[in-house]
């Protein structure tokens, strides 16, 4: 109640609702006994019963929500929000008034009345409106018809759609005149929406941008697959005008949709997977009030998975990182769009065991994520000293710590890369997952678990952002080689499916995640470039460069020594571990040992003794050409 009458808008609507009440009752009682004339009305104190049936409806009102909605948008729940709430106030005012005076002299029937005149009256009221707005929105519609403005085509006759077109009649001042929608249900074609035709399938595209004079196209599908998605960008390509796309449902923060949220295509758009579906009970059950600490929090997996904890209410995220600046960019992050988690910001490296025993001795974590990693294949080539200290000696740390102080689970985030590893990068994270699987064999009541996949769009380092940059600069743009695949999945996604793994873990496992089909890196630059309405060998080139120190033309996600179940999530597989050697504790002291000299063989020998699939490739490649 008083949230209503703060928000003069609510308050507005909750006045109105009060006088239907009110009026209700009154004409209700009228017709019931065929006068309008109260003094005849044989009820006795009809104005105390008329007060308390217009007080308790309009409590009523408030209770079942009836304020919750927006009038302009009042849909069909709405209105079932006015009959259940016209219901449950003329019940309660039944009651009420039979307490005062057990309904002595009022009539059942005048109830029955009343509520449907509070229906008609409560219902009516929000149509009406809406109504109006609808009218105003067709007069601005038709304001932008005659100032000539630059006609749209919308593609999706769908909710977001709708709210594109509506968004549009609001902003008249975007110039933009909305000339037909296009849809691929058949079903759909020539019916209107918001007075606007739907003019047929996405392979009409160019047609009708040629016969209407289309400047622009929004695409608004944010469900639709990377196949329809491409279909639909070849189409406007060809018909050679501006066209914008919103972003996935999952890629918005919240669910406002708007022109402002209207970008250029992106390569992700194409990539096309089905959204996750996640197991929100046993999510929440997870890590609802619990202390959750995150290593390598700065990154792009770290950072992604402390936004997509919020979502289940923990007690408090630690973000543990070795850069500042990382730290202090996601700090400000949260502070602005999930201020209500408590956070705690923490700048340390995971190669001090005196510094993460102190963190974990004071803040005592349930569920420890640890994405600290040094990821770069090549420049973990030329320093693979590093790669052990942190992917190893980091993870023997940290998991030593989590034991001590009894966390309940403990999550490392592995590759693709640590499956016959051919470079120092991947052979020090197949390492670190036999270091998880030797710490839950010694030490059962903290479930050691790892998730592994491949590439994630976007991440730091990663080859979009790479092609992106030279695709703008205008240079020609590297490729190490014409045959080279990778997997590719979304920072958010692959997120979403660790702490859907971590949910069914119970110790040992190796998740593995389905990464969907290879993309060939050469076909994704020759998208970029189009996406970039660039033509290859006039605007710009490919350039081959050859493979890099320790690259692989094709990624592996499990080695043909694990056996790969299924799980009861789809996109979620288990690799049955391999057993570990007795000689491990002895061999992972010793790669240690010997990752602070910078003897290069020594360490590839060391690493060949636990990881005997270990093949180490130092050469540079092939002879650097141009491709048109």
């Amino acid at each position: 109640m008083f949230k209503i009458f703060r928000n003069p808008k609510v308050f507005t609507a909750f006045f109105y609702d009060s006088m239907v009440a009110l009026l209700s009752f009154i004409i209700a009682v009228c017709l019931r006994f065929e006068t309008f004339d109260l003094t005849e009305i044989p009820i006795d104190n009809l104005f105390i019963v008329t007060l308390i049936v217009f007080g308790t409806q309009a409590l009523c009102f408030s209770l079942a929500g009836l304020y919750k909605g927006i009038w302009r948008f009042s849909p069909t729940h709405d209105l079932i929000r006015v009959v259940k709430g016209s219901v449950f106030g003329v019940f309660i005012s039944i009651v009420a008034v039979f307490l005062f005076n057990r309904l002595e002299t009022v009539p059942r029937s005048a109830f029955v009345i009343d509520w449907l005149l509070l229906v008609m009256g409560l219902g009516g009221g929000r149509f009406a409106y809406r109504i109006w707005k609808d009218t105003n929105f067709t007069i601005v519609k038709d304001t932008i018809k005659r100032n000539n403005s630059q006609k749209v085509l919308i593609v999706g006759a769908g909710v977001a759609g709708n709210q594109i077109v509506k968004d549009i009649f609001r902003s008249p001042a975007l110039g933009l005149n909305i000339v037909g929608f296009i849809d691929d249900n058949p079903q759909l074609t020539g019916r209107l929406l918001n007075n606007i035709k739907v003019l047929g399938p996405s392979d009409k595209i160019s047609h009708y941008v040629e016969k209407l004079g289309v400047k622009k196209i929004f695409i608004a599908i944010p469900s639709a697959t990377g196949v329809e998605i491409k279909k639909i960008v070849n189409q406007c390509e060809q018909s050679k005008v501006e066209f914008k796309i919103l972003p996935k449902i999952s890629q918005m923060l919240s669910d406002r949709v708007s022109v402002s949220l209207l970008r250029n295509v992106k390569f992700e758009d194409l990539l096309g997977r089905k959204p996750v579906t996640l197991e929100q009970d046993s999510l929440f059950q997870l890590i609802e009030g619990e202390t959750v600490l995150v290593t390598g929090a700065g990154g792009s997996i770290g950072s992604e998975l402390c936004r997509q904890l919020t979502r289940f209410s923990p007690k408090k995220i630690i973000f543990l990182d070795i850069s500042e600046y990382f730290l202090y960019q996601l700090e400000k992050e949260f502070e602005e769009d999930f201020s209500h988690t408590e956070i705690v910001t923490i700048v340390a490296d995971v190669r001090d065991e005196e510094r993460i025993r102190n963190i974990f001795s004071i803040y005592k974590p349930d569920l420890i994520l640890h994405a600290a990693a040094y990821k770069h294949v090549p420049m973990m080539e030329k320093n693979p000293a590093e790669a052990i200290k942190t992917n190893v000696l980091g993870t023997s740390i940290v998991t030593k710590a989590a034991i001590d102080m009894n966390v309940k689970k403990f999550v490392m985030i592995s590759t693709d890369k640590a499956v016959n590893p051919t470079n120092v990068m991947g052979a020090s994270k197949r390492v670190a997952e036999m270091v998880c699987r030797s710490r839950f064999e010694k030490n059962p009541h903290t479930q050691f678990i790892t998730v592994r996949f491949g590439n994630v769009l976007g991440s730091n380092g990663s080859v979009i952002p790479l092609f992106r940059k030279y695709i703008e600069e205008g240079k020609d743009v590297p490729v190490t080689h014409p045959d080279m695949e990778r997997y590719f999945m979304s920072i958010p996604e692959a997120c979403q499916l660790v702490l859907q793994a971590t949910t069914m873990g119970s110790g040992g496992e190796i998740f593995v995640l389905d990464m969907g089909e290879p993309v060939k890196i050469l076909d994704l630059a020759k998208e970029m470039i189009n996406l970039a309405g660039l033509k290859l060998g006039k605007d710009i080139n490919i350039k081959i460069i050859g493979l890099r120190p320790g690259e692989k033309l094709y990624e592996e996600l499990f080695s043909d020594k694990e056996d790969l179940l299924n799980t009861d999530h789809e996109k979620v597989r288990v690799a049955q571990s391999r057993t570990l050697e007795a000689s491990f504790p002895e061999l992972l002291n010793s790669l240690i040992s010997n990752s602070y000299n910078s003897d290069f063989e020594k360490i590839n020998t060391e690493i060949k003794k636990i990881v005997p699939e270990f093949i180490p490739d130092s050469e540079s490649g092939e002879t650097t050409k141009s491709l048109n």
